[in-house]
């Protein structure tokens, strides 16, 4: 029987829980919700800092549930960012990760690079890698270095 009623949104949120879940070991976090707050925010940093064209390319790639969240309150217009070095980017993600109610410090870095692993592993690894360049070079030093895909 399907938990929700129709199996494609099943489907949308067990991909969900499992990109979540590999943020979280990555990251050796045990909160769901810091685990869905910093693939939010850094997916969405990461969308305003590619040119809009590969910015789609991405969306299509992912789970249905993590595609609401990624476009969520996106503006294409003026796009990608100006400010697009490393610092603005890490300033971005802590700046984000304010809305967690705790006070322990999250590391920006860790966090995109976490994120940045998941989606190489989760999405082609042809797509990957036109985001991965598609990135200024300070941003894209936070990047893994590609591996073998995983798609799911």
């Amino acid at each position: 029987m399907s938990a929700t009623g129709l199996p494609v949104f099943d489907e949308t949120v067990q991909l969900t829980n499992i990109w979540l879940n590999e943020l979280m070991e990555a990251m050796g976090w045990t909160d769901r919700h810091r685990a869905y707050l910093g693939l939010r925010v850094t997916l969405q940093q990461l969308r305003d800092h590619l040119p809009v064209d590969e910015a789609a390319h991405l969306g299509a790639q992912l789970p249905m549930l993590v595609r609401g969240f990624y476009y969520e309150g996106w503006h294409p217009a003026h796009k990608p960012l100006k400010a697009r070095d490393q610092d603005a980017f890490l300033i971005a993600l802590h700046n984000g990760f304010r809305q967690l109610p705790t006070d322990e410090p999250i590391d920006p870095a860790a966090v995109a690079g976490a994120v940045f692993g998941l989606v190489g592993r989760r999405i082609a690894a042809g797509e990957a890698r036109q985001v991965r360049e598609a990135l200024p070079r300070g941003i894209r030093a936070l990047w893994p270095e590609p591996a073998a895909a995983a798609h799911g």
